[in-house]
């Protein structure tokens, strides 16, 4: 009869590891959704700021050749 109380019990802690564990991927399931959400985010963002320094730079004049230094050339 103790055999089967032993295997009582280790079924029972069996059965609470198990739901802590679900609980416990169940957390980490939601951090992840939320991190992917913000890298999301963050990649919009910079694809954005990407798209807006592009368009100034296209608004930069074309570079001009630097006039000489005083005392350079003729």
């Amino acid at each position: 009869m103790g055999n089967l109380q032993d295997l009582s019990e280790r079924v029972d802690r069996l059965v609470l590891r198990h739901e802590e564990l679900k609980r416990s991927n169940a957390l980490l399931e939601a951090r992840l959704a939320a991190v992917t959400a913000e890298r999301d985010s963050l990649v919009s963002r910079l694809a954005a700021a990407r798209a807006r320094i592009d368009a100034l730079i296209e608004r930069l004049p074309a570079a001009q050749p630097a006039p000489p230094a005083p005392g350079e050339g003729a």
